[in-house]
């Protein structure tokens, strides 16, 4: 994931920042509780498509 754009991206949800998740490709926004998935290289920035984290996952973000 190119650095200059994940600094562009925000959460559409709750405009927070997200965070790469490499092993996952996802963007993670904690604020939301929510995964967007990078498919072919590209963020899907729906809500939609988004997965939410897991309890789990929200307190390993944190």
């Amino acid at each position: 994931m190119d650095k200059k754009l994940l600094a562009l991206l925000v959460c559409p949800v709750s405009h927070a920042a997200l965070e790469y998740d490499k092993e996952a490709q996802e963007l993670v926004c904690t604020v939301s509780g929510l995964a967007y998935p990078i498919r072919d290289g590209l963020p899907v920035m729906l809500e939609e498509e988004a997965r939410p984290l897991t309890a789990d996952e929200r307190l390993k973000k944190k």
